[in-house]
């Protein structure tokens, strides 16, 4: 096989599944382009979103890798580094420099850097044990701190958002004790409607699970072997394990070292690429632009659309990211739930109709146009339904 005349290869910054995905879909279209993936970590390929449900099916980190790095390699016929962190890029001399010392030259530059867990200011001696679980390692971490308190583990988990209820659902089916803290009054409340949020919270109390809504924690001491969380309101709550679910922030640094325009995210264009003609964004850390505005999309969908279209066109085939509006399945199995929220910022009204078998949640803007809904028990048909509203 002749070599691609461009002998620098395209090389992508990250081995989560934006990276990956992008890697296959180049591999589709392009098997002579030398293809290079600079990992922080170990560089396992697995389902990331597999992390908040996979305590009650008894999985250990382990059993979520689907491939190793050197696997990967082999299957995309690319070189995979493992544990090199980049620290700078030039984008004018087209390289990236690694703490190791090493200077890698690239043709196309790709970033899926994904995002961090937000990190609160918490007092206490027991703050720097709060965990965050937004990676293969974190959640081996959690299931040893797990195996350590034993059955019927008490968790708190502070946020109710997104990740929070997954976990708090998930922890509860594998027989923990669970208490959710958030600031608002539901859970959910940036993503659901009220009556989907009530849903839920009245699920949750046939399992056990503790709300603690309208609070959020203020400090974390050590007790013994286990923590104590002080909330604001001064009640104090007894714990083996706290989890910090307040959200996530895209990856920033080395984008704005580099000089890179971001805001929320590194800013792309409708082709998925930064302000830097030869380097592109996907996955968690980028904010694409839509027809609602610029957001950031931290989901499972955008990213594979970004994949397809920017692998499309570093293959010489220059394609626009369709990026369009999509519903979250909420892994709740207590409730399930599919949520697709109305843009930030939206003026509206909800309005719910329950027909006996579901809740279905319509977000009706000022004009009277759909611009969000969710529903309970949610069916494949009336999920696209809804969405061709949208």
């Amino acid at each position: 096989m002749n070599a691609h005349p461009d002998a620098r290869p395209i090389v992508i910054v990250g081995a989560g599944m934006a990276a990956y995905s992008l890697a296959r879909e180049l591999r589709k279209r392009d098997q002579r382009r030398a293809l290079l993936l600079v990992a922080s970590d170990a560089g396992h390929s697995y389902a990331k979103p597999m992390l908040s449900n996979a305590i009650a099916l008894g999985k250990g980190a382990q059993q979520l890798v689907a491939h190793s790095a050197a696997a990967m390699a082999a299957q995309l016929g690319a070189g995979v580094r493992t544990h090199t962190r980049v620290s700078a890029i030039d984008s004018a001399a087209r390289t990236l420099a690694t703490d190791g010392g090493e200077t890698i030259g690239y043709a196309k530059l790709v970033l899926a850097l994904g995002a961090q867990p937000i990190r609160l200011a918490l007092e206490g001696d027991g703050a720097a044990a709060v965990l965050s679980v937004n990676h293969l390692d974190d959640y081996a971490e959690l299931r040893a701190r797990l195996e350590r308190a034993g059955a019927a583990a008490r968790v708190v988990i502070l946020g109710a958002g997104l990740i929070g209820c997954e976990f708090a659902d998930d922890l509860a089916a594998g027989g923990h004790q669970v208490t959710l803290v958030d600031p608002q009054p539901r859970p959910l409340a940036a993503l659901a409607a009220p009556a989907l949020s009530n849903g839920l919270a009245a699920a949750w109390r046939e399992r056990g699970i503790t709300l603690r809504l309208g609070t959020t924690a203020a400090r974390v001491d050590r007790d013994g072997a286990a923590l104590a969380v002080t909330l604001a309101d001064a009640s104090v709550l007894a714990a083996d394990l706290v989890i910090s679910a307040v959200g996530l922030r895209p990856r920033l640094a080395l984008a704005q070292a580099a000089g890179l325009a971001t805001a929320r995210g590194i800013v792309v264009d409708a082709y998925g690429r930064t302000s830097a003609g030869d380097i592109y964004a996907l996955g968690d850390c980028a904010e694409y632009s839509t027809a609602g505005g610029s957001v950031v999309l931290p989901y499972v969908a955008p990213l594979l659309t970004a994949a397809r279209a920017i692998a499309a066109t570093l293959a010489g085939q220059p394609t626009p990211l369709a990026v369009k509006p999509d519903a979250v399945i909420v892994k709740t199995p207590s409730y399930r739930l599919a949520l697709a929220p109305p843009p930030p910022g939206t003026a509206g009204t909800w309005v719910e109709r329950d027909d006996g078998e579901r809740i279905v949640a319509r977000f009706i803007d000022q004009l009277g146009a759909l611009r969000g809904f969710g529903l309970s028990a949610p069916t494949a048909a009336l999920r696209a339904s809804l969405l061709a509203e949208l």
